[in-house]
């Protein structure tokens, strides 16, 4: 384990007063606990209200680190991060079950879906996906009207980042049994950027829909929605390989009852269960 200095911290959060509090929290300045977050966790909201309510509520320093899902997963596994939220299951699983997380915790429900050039009128989409709840026979509609269509017409953007948003995305694929690829199938290099990439392209794009709601828009609409594939369950986990006094504390907290009120509180998110 890599030895950190301790953060005097109380042994139940119900036990620590405003001054303790206070004083915990200018120790913790020095030394404040690391937590990946996913990039769309970030775009949406959801990371920087549990930092906030976690830091009101404790005086604990939390140090936010915006990085995509799998990126993250590896840092957290080499013990560059104390915690990291992330919406990536399967990654999660996987080093869950080698024992190279601990604590992992569920945190919220959101969802992914599909945007899209809307209908307009009497005419549907390019590629006609609106009102299905099928993924898969979505996106083997996109990729239909892409090859049919003349160059540009019809494109999907990806985030194309390793971000929970890109694998849920590269799932979907998947599951049509399509390996999407250039000139329809674009890049947008980051989730950060894929919403405008795919608002000035007239593009579909499947977007995490907290961040979407925070950054999307005109001249898209939400298209699909609804499938079982597009669940977004969002876990916390403490790093293996490093031991922050503070690390079970923030895990305790946004997993417990204050988390899920702050979770319940944010629109495109639920509580887990709820």
């Amino acid at each position: 384990m890599i030895s950190r200095r301790p953060l005097l911290v109380a042994t139940g959060l119900a036990l620590v007063g405003a001054s303790a509090a206070q004083a915990q929290q200018r120790r913790s300045l020095s030394d404040p606990l690391r937590v990946g977050a996913d990039a769309a966790l970030l775009d949406s909201g959801l990371a920087r209200a549990l930092q906030q309510a976690f830091g009101r509520d404790t005086g604990i320093a939390v140090k936010l680190v915006r990085m995509p899902a799998l990126p993250l997963l590896d840092a957290l596994e080499r013990g560059e991060l104390d915690v990291g939220l992330t919406n990536s299951v399967d990654a999660e699983v996987r080093l869950d079950q080698q024992g190279l997380v601990h604590d992992r915790q569920a945190v919220a429900s959101g969802e992914f879906v599909i945007v899209g050039p809307p209908a307009r009128g009497k005419t549907p989409d390019p590629a006609g996906i609106a009102g299905t709840r099928d993924v898969a026979a979505a996106m083997a509609k996109i990729r239909d009207a892409a090859l049919a269509s003349a160059p540009g017409d019809v494109s999907f953007v990806s985030a194309g980042d390793g971000s929970g948003t890109h694998t849920a995305e590269q799932a979907a694929w998947r599951a049509a049994k399509i390996a999407p690829a250039a000139p329809w199938y674009v890049s947008a290099g980051s989730t950060a950027a894929l919403p405008a990439l795919a608002r000035s392209r007239n593009a579909y794009a499947l977007v995490e829909r907290g961040a979407w709601a925070a950054a999307g828009g005109k001249p898209l609409a939400v298209l699909i929605e609804g499938d079982p594939l597009l669940a977004e369950p969002v876990h916390v986990m403490r790093s293996f390989r490093i031991n922050h006094p503070a690390g079970k504390i923030f895990v305790a907290w946004i997993s417990g009852p204050k988390g899920r009120k702050v979770v319940e509180a944010q629109r495109s998110y639920r509580a887990p269960g709820g």
